[in-house]
């Protein structure tokens, strides 16, 4: 089993670490992911210790913000975490409240084939506006106290990213969950309609934003773990 496990390939972060403070921590290397020519604050990141152990601390304040590494494959993820403070006025649903105070997501390399022309052309313009090769399927596993677990949808700017609700309403805050996915099988669920081959696992994330709602969420994240 490979072990990404966060806790220890961010060792010695702290609070207002930058990228290239990421990049020297670990193998594979993380390294904090924003908006192209984002002029808000990112959402920040930091080891601490909780619960008896090293945990990753997530905390958005107005902010946007992740941590992403490069992957080669993997098809079972897990990881535990914890939310404290979800986002007042998150929606999901709407473009105002698409916010989220604790995600994972998991980024797969589609071709762009499979798209419609329309998607195809907003997608290369994605890309040239952000400088780099961005996935064409993002699947993003959410805590959101406002929605019911299970529920699945689109992302309110983009089809290319869906979020997936794990833990919803009626879960308790403050309580640590241990959650793990079948990304093959979870790919073709969220993305079957575009394909019913699942393309190569390019990267892993962990984040959150508060961009539109401009609030304030706390969450953690801990033993992230990639099975072949």
């Amino acid at each position: 089993m490979r072990r990404l496990g966060i806790a220890g390939v961010l060792l010695g972060l702290c609070a207002g670490a930058g990228a290239a403070d990421l990049a020297r921590l670990g193998d594979p290397p993380w390294r904090e992911a924003g908006l192209p020519r984002q002029t808000l604050p990112m959402t920040r990141f930091a080891r601490v210790d909780l619960d008896g152990r090293q945990v990753l601390r997530i905390t958005s304040d107005a902010s946007y913000g992740n941590l992403v590494t490069p992957v080669r494959g993997g098809r079972t993820l897990s990881w535990s975490w914890r939310l404290d403070r979800p986002l007042a006025g998150a929606d999901l649903r709407r473009k105002a409240g698409d916010d989220t105070a604790l995600k994972v997501c998991a980024m797969f390399d589609l071709p762009l084939a499979a798209l419609s022309i329309a998607e195809q052309a907003r997608m290369e313009l994605a890309r040239t506006v952000a400088g780099e090769h961005l996935p064409a399927a993002t699947l993003c596993y959410v805590w959101d106290p406002t929605l019911p677990a299970g529920t699945q949808l689109p992302n309110a700017y983009t089809p290319r990213l869906r979020w997936w609700v794990l833990r919803g309403s009626g879960t308790p805050l403050q309580s640590w969950q241990a959650e793990t996915r079948d990304l093959q099988a979870d790919f073709l669920q969220a993305f079957g309609s575009d394909t019913q081959t699942v393309p190569p696992l390019v990267t892993l994330g962990v984040g959150a934003d508060a961009d539109n709602t401009r609030g304030q969420g706390l969450g953690y994240v801990v033993d992230l773990r990639l099975q072949p």
